[in-house]
């Protein structure tokens, strides 16, 4: 007999406690209640939209009025980023802790490695969610993984991709393809009738693949993982974390000041 987390049917349908920033609601779980909460959509073959929002992604959302209805329908909303902890903390709603996308990922790879759920990798190069496959298999051996899929089709693939995935049922889908059409995409396959949980996932299978290092745990407790990633690839994220931080900063001043009012 399958043991049960003990969260509320009502947290299931929707009624997570939440706060909201800079327009954007993110819940108030941790990591654990998390995974508890998602097995619960997995239990009740409830299809779910597991997201994460950080600096970037609040920034983005708020030039986008397609992305931020999409992320404000989704049933679970993490802070997956340290400035957003922070900022629920300045702002007098603190979150409880980040859930980082990848161990979440991990998390959820372990529980369906215990619990016989099925998961399947969509996203990122060929080679790379393949060797991604292959270290989640060594690291979780009884994980069954349904299918590996490469990011780069196009718009007019995703009925073929959602077709594979009807087939297959997986419990998890692990979306590894930039924003915003990862979004675009997981809220089609959703709305085609796959009841399964997708979670974006990022770069993610580049660092469970081994092709990308990630920070040293002591960075990630200070949450300074951002750092060690724009040490490895400034060229292509000094714009995203020194000018949208400095937009996010400005943008969770004006809030506070609007709260002081």
């Amino acid at each position: 007999m399958m043991d049960r987390p003990n969260i509320s049917q009502e947290k299931l349908l929707g009624h997570n406690p939440r706060i909201t920033i800079s327009g954007i609601e993110i819940d108030v779980l941790n990591a654990q209640d998390t995974v508890e909460l998602v097995e619960q959509y997995v239990i009740s073959k409830t299809p779910l939209h597991l997201m994460g929002v950080n600096a970037d992604k609040i920034n983005e959302v708020n030039t986008n009025p397609k992305m931020k209805e999409i992320v404000n329908s989704c049933g679970i909303i993490n802070a997956d980023g340290a400035s957003v902890v922070m900022a629920s903390r300045y702002l007098g709603r603190p979150l409880p802790e980040r859930v980082a996308g990848i161990d979440l990922m991990v998390s959820l790879a372990a529980l369906s490695e215990r619990k016989h759920y099925t998961v399947y990798l969509l996203g990122a190069k060929q080679e790379v969610a393949d060797q991604a496959a292959q270290k989640l298999k060594e690291q979780f051996p009884l994980l069954q993984i349904l299918g590996v899929h490469n990011g780069y089709f196009q718009e007019s693939d995703w009925p073929e991709i959602s077709q594979e995935l009807k087939a297959l049922t997986p419990d998890f889908v692990f979306v590894g393809i930039t924003s915003p059409i990862k979004e675009y995409l997981i809220e089609y396959l959703q709305n085609d009738g796959n009841n399964c949980v997708f979670m974006g996932v990022g770069g993610s299978f580049d660092v469970i693949s081994g092709n990308i290092s990630r920070a040293p745990k002591w960075m990630q407790k200070c949450g300074l993982e951002w750092l060690f990633r724009l040490m490895h690839e400034p060229r292509r994220l000094f714009r995203r974390y020194f000018v949208g931080n400095w937009k996010f900063i400005r943008t969770i001043l004006s809030e506070k000041g609007i709260l002081r009012k």
